[in-house]
């Protein structure tokens, strides 16, 4: 999984005006509760699921292989981590499950390969988790997106999809960093990418999507073990924290296997 955080890593002084750039709109949106788990996923026979998003997604895919419900194809992630559940549940539903995530990606990057990569694909179902490298890459200098570059990229993403594909479910990622990670310099991050996770954020509710809250999960489960356990870099997860994310998913989904009492109680018994 290391190899899918190649030219991704970058280090280096936030401006104290880059803080002024945050629009109060969007920190105030992350006080609003998020439209995640109103209308649970339906999945249906035949099915396509697509994961899409940068190297948290990648998590080191074998992008010359195409095919789906592939471990090879899907990476080392959340993405394969939920698959697996999702074709051992739904195994007489005959899902075909892909991952076309992309190392480095920002939100413009997705819309480049869009066509090829998602639109003619037509999935079903869309799992978006994009927006860490849209302000990440800003600090070396070298990318020269704004806040507002990142909203409007984005809307127009979603946009162009759901004209192309107006039955697709929808679901939105948050981005989020570990404050503790190795690659994590708070006073560069805060409180800047605070507006890029709630304008994700925004985006799900105005285009209705199922919303998966990762930086809250992550901060929950700080109180079992540290930043390092999940994800040692602050970004990128282990594997503890692959399964976490694809536990997450799954559950504010609706797709999260539900406990067999009747199975649990005969298992005990036996």
């Amino acid at each position: 999984m290391r190899n899918s955080r190649r030219d991704f890593i970058k280090t280096a002084a936030l401006t104290a005006s880059g803080a002024a750039l945050i629009p109060t709109l969007a920190i105030g949106s992350a006080k609003k509760k998020p439209a995640a788990g109103k209308h649970p996923i339906n999945l249906k026979e035949n099915s396509i699921i697509l994961f899409q998003g940068d190297s948290i997604t990648d998590a080191g895919r074998d992008r010359k292989n195409s095919s789906p419900n592939n471990t090879n194809a899907l990476g080392q992630g959340y993405a394969l981590f939920a698959t697996g559940h999702l074709l051992e549940k739904f195994a007489e539903k005959k899902l075909s499950i892909y991952n076309r995530g992309v190392s480095g990606n920002k939100v413009y990057q997705l819309r480049e390969r869009w066509d090829e990569d998602c639109i003619s694909l037509k999935p079903d179902v869309l799992s978006i988790l994009v927006g860490v490298n849209d302000y990440w890459h800003t600090l070396d200098g070298g990318y020269k997106g704004t806040l507002e570059k990142f909203l409007a990229d984005y809307r127009e993403l979603l946009n162009y999809t759901k004209q192309k594909l107006p039955n697709v479910q929808l679901i939105i990622c948050e981005p989020y960093t570990l404050k503790g990670g190795g690659a994590i310099k708070p006073e560069q991050w805060y409180p800047m990418f605070d507006a890029y996770r709630s304008g994700a954020k925004q985006l799900a509710e105005e285009f209705k999507a199922i919303y998966v809250p990762f930086q809250a999960v992550y901060d929950k489960n700080l109180k079992r073990a540290s930043e390092h356990y999940w994800a040692s870099d602050g970004v990128h997860p282990d594997l503890p924290g692959a399964m976490l994310m694809a536990s997450a998913w799954l559950k504010e989904t609706g797709l999260k296997k539900k406990k067999d009492k009747k199975k649990e109680k005969e298992d005990k018994q036996g």
